[in-house]
């Protein structure tokens, strides 16, 4: 089944809603060779997927995921997840994971999805685990999390069973160097089915695409960013999928019924620190945990706050607990400096060991 699909795919042509669930099954599938799958998967890739594709692949992975039981009243205010798809390769710390604990320091509701590390060197899912937070809930222990604590992390693995036997394809892709839609899908996954998103992205010709699949998916609120790295002179510049305090980011956004609008934010009116991607990288697990506690606590004051405080000023923005993102890293900045972020996160460790 893969075959014809692969050469479909390598001959320009998009996939259809009947053979995308056609696709899914064949690579849930554990008799499947991996290398099929990811010969398909990079082919794919090289097409570049349509919005109905990916729409498409998310429309059906999510039918197939362990619901969390949310109750009605914990979305009457905005659900949100921040995440970036990864693919960006610069080695930055976790600065998604960062800005959902700031926000839910916030009052936020945060129903953070992710896994480990497969295209970078740190997934969200080692830094939380190393942080002290569990990734062994079950729905029922997540759902109560998020409506006794405000924020809970669901392990993708948990939660998707068919990603069991296509994670080996996907470490074959990544060790050819090559992404996969499977980047895109993760964000659109979550079981939780977050009314609010702050999606990143590694190209900045993937934001409008990636915003109108969430509109599709019914996200109430949602805003996709790829934020520039300024390279020497001549040279290309790299992207960050994240606000960057480095450039312009790329901004894809919508908000219930009043359009859809593509901009850039310019972060220079900030009070930004002089900065270059050097300052914002991270390192291992244990290292880049030891960078969130030091954002999170105050202590740590370099350029690696200022892109948390941006990302999550933009996070808390779109959770519409602030009327603009400069408003919301006000409101970050504040929220760490009275130690609640630090507070908070104390709190989710206290939980996870209960």
């Amino acid at each position: 089944m893969l075959k014809p699909l692969t050469d479909q795919l390598i001959q320009g042509r998009a996939l259809s809603d009947d053979q995308v669930n056609a696709v899914v099954a064949q690579l849930a599938e554990e008799s499947v060779p991996a290398e099929a799958k990811a010969d398909f998967l990079i082919a794919l890739a090289r097409k570049g997927e349509t919005v109905e594709e990916i729409a498409a692949f998310a429309h059906v992975l999510r039918e197939k995921a362990v619901p969390v039981p949310i109750e009605a009243t914990l979305r009457q205010a905005e659900l949100l997840d921040v995440v970036g798809t990864g693919g960006d390769r610069l080695g930055t710390f976790n600065v998604s994971t960062c800005a959902a604990l700031v926000a839910a320091s916030a009052g936020v509701r945060v129903a953070k999805h992710g896994n480990r590390a497969v295209t970078s060197k740190v997934g969200s899912a080692d830094v939380i685990e190393t942080l002290g937070l569990s990734l062994e809930l079950s729905p029922e222990q997540a759902a109560a999390m998020l409506g006794e604590r405000g924020f809970v992390f669901l392990f993708a693995p948990r939660y998707h069973p068919a990603f069991r036997h296509i994670a080996p394809a996907r470490k074959l892709c990544a060790q050819r160097g090559q992404r996969t839609i499977f980047n895109f899908l993760g964000p659109l996954l979550n079981p939780a089915r977050p009314t609010a998103m702050l999606v990143g992205v590694p190209r900045p010709e993937l934001c409008e695409p990636m915003a109108r699949v969430l509109q599709q998916l019914g996200v109430r609120r949602g805003m996709v960013v790829s934020g520039t790295v300024p390279g020497g002179p001549g040279s290309t510049p790299d992207y960050l999928d994240e606000f960057s305090t480095l450039g312009e980011t790329l901004v894809a956004e919508f908000y219930h019924d009043h359009g859809f609008n593509v901009s850039r934010f310019d972060p220079a009116a900030l009070p930004l620190q002089p900065a270059t991607l050097e300052d914002l990288r991270g390192g291992d697990r244990e290292a880049n945990a030891r960078i969130v506690r030091g954002v999170l606590s105050g202590q740590d004051r370099s350029p690696r706050r200022d892109v948390v405080l941006l990302n999550a000023g933009a996070a808390l923005f779109v959770a519409d607990r602030v009327r603009s993102i400069s408003d919301g890293w006000s409101l970050a900045a504040e929220l760490i400096d009275r130690g609640r972020a630090a507070a908070k996160l104390d709190e989710l460790i206290a939980a996870s060991r209960s």
